[in-house]
């Protein structure tokens, strides 16, 4: 499995289905949890890492924040673009690895959804969270979504899962490789008689795995959730949802 699979796997038919599946209302909940999990004020400077398509970036705009957006794909910067230009909505789009991040003290609170944390390793993903707590001022926290965790996928994990979207079918057929705590999933897309099958993988963190990482960065675990309403995490729920405040004591 190629380690830097994600530099190249969001573009076309990939970027296509995944603006598709995520709803206005899908974000407009993801968002009203992210503005209060932030303390997110009108005026507050907010980092969205990876941000895809920029849906959730746009509508904090919308909501009077200052956005900036990090992604490494053209495609979903691409589309983010233009979306924020036809809302008349003003975002910073920058092109990047989510570690590659040289800010200190810039943003009041960030935020990490869509499963992208899983995509690094245990020391990317500890790097990752060091430059994010470094861009941070301050007593600024952060929220991390993944649906990767330990005790969400593994007690259900399915081998095949068709999913569709408009006319866009996708296969995804995962292994798990238990001596790197990794999911390989190879994703075939099948749209208007083009096949197209692309490797994906995400590393499997347990919770306590992920606080600890989060500790270790100059963070402290708030609140841990199962989803954007504030459900309770526990066993088989298929997000999670951490809160960590920069420099706060456990």
């Amino acid at each position: 499995m190629p380690t830097h699979w994600y530099e190249t796997f969001f573009r076309g038919v990939a970027v296509d289905f995944w603006r598709r599946i995520m709803t206005p209302e899908i974000t407009a909940a993801e968002v009203d949890f992210i503005e209060k999990a932030l303390h997110g004020s009108p005026g507050s400077r907010l980092l969205d890492v990876p941000c895809g398509d920029g849906r959730h970036s746009i509508e904090l705009a919308r909501r009077n924040h200052q956005v900036t957006g990090v992604d490494i794909s053209d495609d979903f910067l691409s589309a983010a673009r233009e979306s924020a230009l036809a809302a008349r909505l003003a975002v910073e789009w920058l092109r990047a690895d989510m570690r590659d991040m040289r800010w200190v003290s810039e943003f009041d609170g960030a935020f990490c959804f869509g499963n992208s944390f899983g995509y690094l390793d245990p020391a990317a993903a500890e790097e990752f969270l060091v430059r994010l707590a470094a861009a941070l001022k301050p007593d600024g926290r952060v929220v991390i979504d993944t649906g990767t965790a330990a005790e969400s996928i593994l007690p259900t994990l399915l081998p095949k899962r068709w999913h569709k979207v408009g006319e866009i079918f996708m296969l995804s057929e995962a292994r798990y490789q238990p001596e790197d705590s990794r999911l390989d999933i190879d994703y075939t897309f099948v749209q208007g008689g083009e096949v197209e099958t692309r490797p994906a993988s995400s590393y499997v963190f347990t919770v306590s795995e992920i606080r600890r990482l989060l500790k270790r960065a100059g963070f402290g675990t708030t609140s841990i959730f199962g989803g954007v309403r504030g459900e309770p995490f526990q066993l088989g729920t298929p997000r999670l949802i951490v809160v960590a405040k920069k420099g706060l004591a456990e």
